[in-house]
């Protein structure tokens, strides 16, 4: 798989923070948690005030506007439609096709399949499978927008695709990435984005994403031990790290519910801690997507604050793993 005719354009280093230069085995005694989750026992309110600013990086280049940083920071989403076109668009929607019908990625760890079928839900590590998804995850209209947000030069903390088949796409589970990012893969902060290119159209019928606007402002802590391995069943079907019905149900009165729909090639950016979900895919229609998710060098993950281990490499990639 190779990149041919990809209108790129590469992203141009822009750093603005130090790299931790020495990263601890493990969290020590002294370290605190400023979002602790998973908690054996109920918390004394149902969500605590996040404690890192949004937008980190105004004042870098990059392709996105003031009002559309505006947005972003307000709501915790940003949506643009339209941004690949044509035969780029095209090129990208063969390359999932063919990673997602290699049969060799079947039973590997990174492959993940729906709960009740052989059906490949979600592939990992794609922009180390595909040259050409390699090369999107570098381009600065994907990476400079993240640079933007974050404030730093990102590097690739996980990518996938997401595939959600016609009549047998299943939902997923209210969530913030940033909960389990942080208990399960001992990223640190808030200082990550996720940007989801759609390669299918996305309608009100087959499944999109829904987002609490919003909701990226307060940090929902979780009950319940993290399982050993939690990621081999998690992936599936979220139970653990999920927030209780009675915070959703007051966020929900307090923001609403947003699903941006659109053609395919738009570009959903979203920040870590954005509460989303989404529904099953009833209609004939296939919802898939390539998603990135971009995390700053100096956020880069530590030591689990709420698990035994470290998720395998695949779902947390270190700095010098993503081609920074």
């Amino acid at each position: 798989m190779t990149v041919s005719n990809l209108s790129l354009n590469n992203v141009t280093a822009h750093k603005q923070y130090s790299e931790l230069a020495d990263i601890p085995s493990s969290q020590s005694a002294n370290v605190q948690d400023a979002y602790p989750s998973r908690l054996a026992t109920p918390p004394a309110t149902l969500w605590q005030p996040r404690q890192d600013a949004v937008i980190k990086g105004r004042h870098l280049s990059g392709p996105l506007s003031e009002a559309q940083l505006d947005e972003f920071e307000r709501k915790g989403f940003l949506f643009i439609p339209n941004l690949i076109t044509g035969d780029e668009l095209d090129e990208l929607r063969e390359e999932m096709q063919s990673l997602m019908s290699t049969d060799e990625y079947r039973n590997k760890d990174f492959s993940i399949t729906e709960p009740d079928s052989n059906e490949i839900r979600s592939l990992f590590a794609v922009h180390q499978l595909s040259e050409r998804l390699g090369a999107l995850a570098k381009d600065e209209r994907v990476a400079g927008a993240a640079r933007q947000i974050i404030g730093d030069d990102p590097y690739v903390h996980q990518a996938r695709i997401n595939y959600k088949p016609g009549f047998a796409g299943k939902g997923f589970n209210w969530h913030s990435d940033f909960e389990t990012w942080h208990a399960e893969d001992g990223m640190p902060g808030m200082h990550a984005v996720s940007a989801s290119l759609i390669l299918t159209d996305n309608h009100e019928f087959n499944g999109p994403l829904m987002l609490i606007p919003g909701s990226h402002m307060k940090f929902v802590p979780c009950l319940g031990e993290t399982p050993e391995d939690n990621h081999k069943s998690s992936l599936k079907a979220q139970e653990v790290g999920v927030p209780s019905h009675e915070a959703l149900t007051k966020l929900v009165a307090e923001h609403g519910i947003e699903a941006p729909k659109g053609k395919a090639g738009g570009l959903l950016l979203f920040d870590c801690n954005t509460l989303h979900a989404s529904n099953a895919n009833l209609s004939p229609d296939p919802r898939s997507n390539v998603f990135f998710v971009f995390n700053r060098p100096d956020n880069r993950c530590r030591e689990p604050y709420a698990a035994a281990k470290r998720r395998p490499d695949f779902l947390a990639h270190e700095p010098d793993e993503s081609g920074r």
